[in-house]
């Protein structure tokens, strides 16, 4: 298991061992300075898309970016170290993966309250994939131009290098699992 704090320190070691300050490799990162220092500090433990967003703007792989931070091959995330994320529109979502270096793959629970639209999200790099199994509720899935309505029980698979869109029109919550394998980050807009 990947020590937070020691990743931190890591992390803050190859920055400064750049010349870079906190708030240029958050920029070639695409993640908020905030969350970098958080990282940093050892308060956060980061996701895999956003660890290897860093790798990014270090200029380094994934894997050499956490090359000797692991001190176990079996990793355990406990309930109480998932990242709960509140997000804007009333929706939530639940990391339940544990960082693996050299692993693209996160595991995510969400739940979209009645009526609720979580937007679109943009394409991943070719490779990628996203499988989603829904647990109650009613999920609108876009993929594309194409639109998939899921009911609790069923699952889809999509390559993920398309936009995608997840909406709750319902009258009840939506619970929903994403298992994602990202080939690498989401190109920055702009």
């Amino acid at each position: 298991m990947i020590d937070p704090v020691r990743l931190g320190r890591h992390l803050h070691d190859l920055r400064s061992g750049r010349g870079l300050a906190l708030s240029a490799l958050a920029e070639a990162a695409g993640v908020s300075v905030s969350m970098l220092s958080a990282i940093e500090r050892g308060e956060k433990t980061p996701t895999v898309v956003v660890l290897s967003r860093i790798a990014d703007g270090l200029g380094l792989s994934l894997s050499r970016l956490l090359a000797d931070l692991e001190s176990d091959r079996v990793i355990v995330r406990r309930a109480a170290e998932q990242d709960h994320i509140a997000e804007p529109g009333g929706w939530h979502r639940t990391v339940l993966t544990p960082v693996v270096p050299g692993v693209n793959f996160e595991w995510i629970r969400t739940t979209l309250p009645a009526g609720c639209d979580a937007g679109v999200f943009p394409a991943y790099a070719p490779g990628s994939h996203e499988f989603v199994a829904v647990e109650s509720g009613e999920l609108r899935l876009g993929v594309g131009d194409a639109e998939y309505v899921l009911a609790a029980g069923d699952s889809v698979y999509f390559p993920a290098d398309a936009t995608h869109s997840y909406a709750n029109r319902g009258q009840e919550p939506c619970v929903y699992f994403v298992a994602a394998l990202i080939m690498r980050p989401r190109a920055k807009s702009g």
